[in-house]
């Protein structure tokens, strides 16, 4: 969902090290959905039906791939030798169908290595923060910035989605000029098809 983005005078980097610090752990995240689920509502302004049953369906998403995502040992070696410390602020909301696939590899894959830090941020409460990294004018999510606290420097950006998943989005919009119910539900079966594959592949090239 895209909204229209707002102007400020705040520095980025203010930006990002105030939505570090109000920024949540991924399981107090996790822990977060699963309330909301059990009191009927969403993270985001709006409490709409839809919102709040995409929430219900991504709290077992993310519990089911909590359980089953795979790292192969290659790919856990080279994660975890990564000597660069960084930041992966996550711009998110909970009824967003991608970052229950993508959060908890994310989860999985900063876990290998002490360097990498991640911190949830909820997009409709940060919207200064969000307009500062927006793809294609949107605010799309999830949005991942990788930050350096040390230095202060953004390194990279990510999201929001794999760039397989992005490819596959970019052709049928140039196929069907948008994205309908059909394949969206073929986006779904891709990622449980891949099983944070892709994701992983990303990240590799990243660090």
């Amino acid at each position: 969902m895209d909204t229209t983005a707002t102007k400020t005078t705040i520095p980025t980097t203010t930006l990002i090290e105030q939505g570090i610090e109000s920024g949540q752990t991924y399981q107090d995240y996790r822990n977060l959905v699963s309330q909301l689920v059990a009191d009927g509502k969403t993270t985001g302004v709006e409490q709409r039906e839809d919102l709040i049953d995409y929430t219900v369906l991504n709290d077992r998403r993310m519990k089911r791939w909590d359980k089953t995502i795979k790292i192969t040992p290659e790919a856990s070696a080279k994660i975890a030798a990564t000597t660069q410390k960084i930041t992966w602020v996550v711009l998110t909301e909970s009824w967003c169908g991608d970052a229950a696939h993508i959060t908890p590899v994310l989860q999985k894959i900063a876990a290998l290595t002490p360097n990498i830090e991640l911190r949830i941020v909820l997009r409709d409460t940060n919207e200064e923060l969000m307009d500062q990294f927006l793809t294609n004018g949107g605010r799309s999510i999830p949005k991942l910035i990788g930050y350096d606290t040390a230095t202060k420097e953004v390194k990279y950006t990510w999201g929001p989605r794999p760039s397989e998943a992005a490819q596959l989005v970019k052709e049928y919009k140039a196929a069907h000029g948008k994205l309908d119910p059909e394949f969206k539900e073929s986006l779904q079966k891709w990622y449980n098809t891949n099983k944070g594959q892709a994701i992983i592949s990303d990240f590799l090239e990243l660090l």
